[in-house]
């Protein structure tokens, strides 16, 4: 078991070329997690300083790999933009000032060598959404598509368990090299840390993990690109959801909600977001549809959103034991009714993703 002790001393004697005060003394080491054989943080510097603290982020991951027993070790340099101090204007407040202000455009990273990207959402959590992006993703892989998916949910990672992967991966000339399982690359944060930590991150360095993990993730290659990503998001509509879409082109979005009205609320703002910032809603699938939840409640508000219905799939418990088995109910049953239902998901999603 490696002590806390130790890493923290481990990180304090790799040296801030800013301040030149260690990394934990000078405070740039933040959600620390440190595991019985492996430890990670987020290393988060100002955003001018990124290719600086580049070289600062490899010496830290080699002095946590240098201490005994410990094999994994992973470190995401976290680069934000700090504002620039709003000029003093007499009888106005700086929120005032800021309205009249045009707004600067947020810079977009769309993940290389990759097709299509499309998003996994709800407005809440608990209505299985990432049991539906994990079947999604291999219900169209077994239309003959490359995929991808990404578990972009860095407080509830659930990808790890429900693929039956586990090891921080590999990082070749730069760039993460993703899992591969069932016939799907397969990368989250629940990678990098032990199933019983807790990620606890502000916004801006959960937002900057995920961009990473997006973008310097090798899903596909000139040769060989990536067919479609799938993007579990984290559920709701926060800040996390906001800057991850914002920055990240995204060509569609599937919610996801249960029947009854208090998920559907929910999902009607998950799409209003989606119209806000300009990326088409692909449609709502209704999910643990059945004698418990009720049935019909997605397909109708469907309607009122004016957005197409992409099916619904029934509470059923072989797809829990499916997904706590590492083996997705596609893969674990796919002449199976809900196999099927997931094949007419996955085709309409398809075709209007033009693939």
């Amino acid at each position: 078991m490696v002590e806390r002790s130790a890493v923290i001393a481990a990180l304090d004697a790799v040296i801030d070329p800013a301040s030149g005060r260690g990394l934990v003394a000078a405070g740039l080491v933040q959600g620390l997690v440190v595991g019985e054989d492996r430890a990670g943080f987020a290393l988060e510097v100002d955003g001018a300083r990124a290719a600086l603290y580049a070289p600062v982020r490899d010496a830290a991951e080699a002095a946590l790999k240098a201490l005994p027993g410990l094999t994994r070790a992973s470190v995401i340099l976290t680069a934000e933009a700090r504002p620039a101090a709003a000029p003093r204007t007499a009888g106005l407040s700086r929120a005032a000032v800021d309205q009249g202000r045009p707004k600067a455009p947020v810079p977009t990273d769309r993940p290389a060598h990759v097709r299509r990207v499309l998003a996994v959402a709800s407005g809440k959590g608990g209505v299985g959404k990432s049991t539906v992006a994990v079947n999604l993703a291999a219900a169209l892989a077994a239309r003959g598509l490359s995929a991808g998916v990404l578990d972009a949910d860095v407080y509830g990672p659930s990808l790890p368990t429900m693929l039956g992967i586990a090891g921080q991966p590999a990082y070749e000339d730069g760039a993460i090299v993703p899992h591969q399982a069932h016939g799907l690359k397969a990368m989250s944060v629940g990678l990098l840390t032990r199933m019983d930590d807790a990620m606890i991150w502000r916004g801006p360095m959960a937002s900057q993990a995920i961009t990473q993990m997006l973008t310097q993730t090798r899903w596909g290659t000139a040769e060989a690109p990536l067919d479609v990503l799938v993007v579990d998001l984290p559920p709701g509509t926060g800040d996390v959801q906001l800057t991850l879409i914002q920055k990240t082109p995204l060509d569609g979005a599937v919610v996801v909600s249960t029947p009854q009205e208090v998920a559907l609320a929910d999902a009607r703002r998950a799409h209003t977001l989606f119209q806000k910032v300009g990326v088409p809603t692909l449609g709502l699938i209704e999910n643990m549809s059945g004698p418990v939840f009720g049935q019909g409640g997605a397909e109708a508000e469907a309607a009122r959103l004016g957005v197409p219905f992409l099916g619904d799939l029934p509470l059923d418990a072989a797809v829990r034991r499916a997904g706590d088995a590492g083996r997705p109910i596609v893969l674990a049953d796919p002449s199976g009714e809900i196999a099927g239902r997931f094949a007419a998901v996955a085709a309409r999603v398809a075709a209007e993703l033009g693939l």
